[in-house]
């Protein structure tokens, strides 16, 4: 089994920071991209970001230059900085990952549950 689980989201004022972070636990083998993604109400879930296993990282044009994707192999966790944040950042922040389960030695991805990240003054 394996599980995803998203932390650090919460109110912030427009203008301020958060950091999410994102730990996958369980039978791992190996993980490769991990991603960040976001629903709004009545909105499609988006990518916003991912990263390789190598580091290699990929972001949208909506977050380039205000959020900074990162991970610790060693910690099999992705984290988001998100700066100079706006209200219509305002949605559930859901990470996943392209994992290999050790002991079924599957590959699939996998979803946390999410996190709810509120913009407001």
């Amino acid at each position: 089994q394996v599980q995803l689980v998203e932390s650090g989201g919460g109110l912030v004022q427009p203008g301020g920071s958060l950091r999410l972070s994102c730990a996958a636990s369980g039978s791992i083998l190996t993980i490769f991209n991990m991603g960040w993604y976001r629903q709004a109400p009545g909105k499609q879930r988006e990518l916003l970001a991912d990263i390789t296993n190598g580091g290699s990282t990929n972001y949208s044009d909506s977050v380039k230059g205000r959020f900074t994707i990162s991970r610790d192999n060693s910690k099999n966790t992705v984290y988001l900085q998100m700066n100079s944040l706006k209200a219509e950042d305002t949605a559930v922040y859901y990470c996943n990952a392209d994992i290999i389960r050790l002991d079924r030695i599957i590959r699939n991805i996998y979803w946390g549950q999410g996190t709810q990240v509120t913009v407001s003054s």
